[in-house]
């Protein structure tokens, strides 16, 4: 019997009860001196204040590893933002993705990479993510891929919004057992839209922490 190969849809369906708040169908046209949502709790420590590195994205960042395996692709398909902080807040969302991503890979909650790139609900929201892929014996396998971008910073300039589409249809559960790989049929849950609140790290000019998570599920814009 086939079954969702997505663990992450088997959270985002527990969402109310856990962290995970449905966005509105609705755009949110507000402008950039409109308080962003969870943007005024403070970012938190990581494990090991992290430095900063000049090594690409996908590899290791802020002197933390956020390398994953060769079949696990994270596609971020846009233009970094002209803002600095927007850029830099943009660039640590995608990081933190993919140290939840490289979690389920080294089949733990603990890794410095979770740990350095969210705090708070978001930290709790990667630690939910990577236990149901743990729960279920898979990992991951395939292309993730994420598009439409936009920011908003905040106006106290240590927060951004980063918001942008996600197409997991290529990308399945794998028995880690096994090493067979839980592919479905095409469907709307293949697409949800993201809102990451990120916050400044109030010791480094150049890391930035998820703090908030907002998760709209089947997502019609982004389809």
């Amino acid at each position: 019997m086939k079954r969702r190969t997505l663990p992450v849809a088997v959270a985002l369906a527990t969402a109310s009860a856990l962290l995970l708040t449905a966005c509105g169908g609705e755009d949110d046209k507000a402008g950039d001196n409109d308080k962003i949502a969870g943007a005024d709790q403070e970012s938190g420590k990581p494990t090991k204040s992290p430095e900063p590195s000049d090594a690409p994205a996908g590899g290791k960042s802020d002197g933390v590893d956020v390398s994953l395996p060769a079949d696990m692709k994270l596609v971020f398909d846009w233009d970094a933002p002209k803002n600095a902080d927007e850029a830099a807040a943009t660039e640590d969302a995608a990081n933190f993705l993919r140290a939840i991503y490289r979690g389920v890979d080294k089949r733990t909650t603990k890794d410095a990479a979770l740990t350095a790139y969210s705090t708070g609900e978001a930290l709790h929201y990667g630690e939910v993510q990577i236990n149901e892929w743990l729960k279920g014996g898979w990992t991951g396998t395939g292309t993730r891929r994420h598009y439409d971008l936009t920011t908003r910073s905040g106006p106290n300039g240590t927060s951004v919004e980063v918001a942008f589409c996600a197409d997991t249809g290529k990308f399945y559960g794998k028995d880690v057992k096994t090493g067979k790989v839980l592919k479905s049929d095409p469907s709307p849950n293949d697409f949800g839209h993201y809102k990451i609140v990120m916050v400044k790290f109030p010791t480094s000019d150049t890391l930035w922490q998820a703090t908030k998570v907002f998760v709209e599920t089947e997502a019609a814009q982004c389809q």
